[in-house]
C-alpha cells in the first residue's frame, strides 16, 4: 500500500520534510515512489503538487495524520472534493 508522508530534511535545529508518496512497508528515508510537496514548519510553508495527491488519494492512497493535517490547513479536501476519513483496521 502507498502512503503520502512526511520525510525528514534538513540538519539539526532546522527541519524541513518533504512530503512523498512511499510504500508503508518502507522506512521513513527509504526510497520514495514519488514527491508530492515541501513543509516547513519553521515558517508555516507549504508547497503542494494537488494533482498528485488527489491522484494518490483516489486510488485508494490513506495518508498519515500529519499529513492530513497539513492537506487540512491548505483546504485540500475543500478545493479537490475528496474527504480525508482516517480508517482504522482491527
Amino acid at each position: 500500500m502507498v502512503k503520502p508522508r512526511l520525510k525528514r530534511h534538513g540538519r539539526k535545529q532546522r527541519v524541513t520534510y518533504r512530503i512523498i508518496a512511499i510504500n508503508t512497508k518502507s522506512r521513513r528515508e527509504g526510497k520514495a515512489i514519488e514527491g508530492v510537496g515541501f513543509y516547513n514548519p519553521r515558517k508555516e510553508q507549504t508547497q503542494l503538487d494537488l494533482f498528485a495527491i488527489t491522484a494518490l488519494l483516489k486510488q485508494g492512497a490513506q495518508s498519515t495524520e500529519t499529513v492530513r493535517d497539513i492537506l487540512k490547513r491548505a483546504k485540500v479536501p475543500e478545493q479537490v472534493g475528496i474527504n480525508l476519513q482516517l480508517k482504522i483496521k482491527f
